[in-house]
């Protein structure tokens, strides 16, 4: 077994605190990633505060994560010692069902694997990135290009594929409208990446302080949704809207932004589920959807279109040992907008 430094939460309600772990020694089919980098995702806070329910303990918490690879199985044959690899949300599925077989492990019929606050078919608990090691299946062991920052790269593992997954189902482009709601994590880079699409993309905003950095970050144009005037030229006006928010809202305000056969694309998961009003759907043919992350070649496809087009997070770098106070910062929306564990701090 390997011997591993984290940092762990022993329960919901304690912070979190450094911890000494076991991990696996890397199999014949895995590699051993030397964690340089892993992105804080607001989806740690509530499992580690077990608002989802379900979460076990001792949690090691992390999903976006980049290093390089120290060793690797005997049978491992698209990795090398010293390559950069990434690994995201699931570090295993059943492989087995038709969505494995298709490239969507997101939604393996048995359940993937998270990559931590997950078990291992033996029953063995997963540990994710705020540690100093990680052996994964290469199968589920992504390519990292050498071209960008690596601190800048780790919320693609997340942030990244979450928004451009359904932007490729849905196949947006020139053309097509796309309202943004909700400028944080995720919503960040959906304008990145809806703009190098060359969809004319407007960020949708509660906050008129939001305007500037929507337009540096690549929006073409910017509405406040509590200006009621304001607003009225954006009714049956998008062919889609990304919404990201995860705080209570009123989805069939937005539904009414849509044009006919316009699509609402849920990414974000408000507290309660939200009251749906029928006769929004039904009067112009609109349409409700979700979306979760990307299986790997979907997620290796979004790491190599980012590296081609130059497209990472906005991220603020911090040592592991501040990691409570980023999830307190988190809660507040003070960050812009990803924040980013330099694991040389552990």
């Amino acid at each position: 077994m390997l011997s591993v430094k984290g940092f762990a939460a022993q329960n919901e309600t304690n912070p979190l605190s450094p911890y000494s772990f076991e991990r696996k020694e890397p199999g014949e089919h895995d590699v051993l990633i030397d964690i340089l980098y892993c992105g804080v995702c607001h989806s740690d806070i509530h499992q580690v505060r077990n608002e989802w329910g379900g979460s076990i303990y001792p949690m090691v918490p992390g999903h976006e994560i980049v290093g390089k690879i120290s060793k690797i199985g005997s049978n491992v044959t698209g990795f090398k010692v010293g390559d950069l690899a990434g690994v995201g949300c699931f570090v295993d599925s059943c492989r087995t069902c038709e969505n494995c077989k298709n490239d969507l492990e997101q939604y393996c019929e048995k359940g993937m694997v998270g990559t931590y606050n997950g078990r291992y078919a033996d029953g063995t608990p997963t540990y994710g990135g705020y540690s100093g090691q990680i052996a994964v299946d290469e199968k589920y062991t992504l390519h990292i290009s050498e071209k960008l920052p690596l601190e800048k790269v780790a919320p693609l593992l997340c942030a990244g594929i979450t928004t451009y997954s359904p932007l490729r189902e849905w196949k947006v482009g020139k053309g097509h409208k796309v309202g943004i709601l909700g400028l944080g994590g995720l919503g960040h880079m959906a304008v990145k990446l809806a703009a190098s699409m060359g969809a004319e993309v407007t960020m949708l905003s509660t906050s008129p302080s939001k305007r500037e950095d929507a337009t540096r970050l690549g929006a073409h144009k910017f509405a406040l949704t509590s200006d009621v005037e304001g607003m009225k030229e954006y009714m049956n006006y998008f062919d889609f809207i990304i919404d990201t928010v995860s705080a209570p809202h009123d989805i069939n305000f937005y539904l009414q932004l849509l044009h006919t056969d316009g699509t609402l694309i849920l990414l974000g998961v408000p507290p309660e589920s939200p009251k749906l009003e029928i006769f929004n759907l039904i009067m112009k043919r609109r349409r409700v959807a979700g979306s979760l992350i990307g299986g790997i070649k979907e997620t290796q496809e979004m790491l190599d279109y980012c590296a081609e087009h130059n497209i990472t997070s906005d991220v603020e770098v911090i040592p592991i040992q501040d990691i409570n106070t980023a999830y307190e910062r988190m809660l507040k929306g003070d960050v812009r907008y990803r924040f980013v564990i330099d694991m040389a701090s552990l």
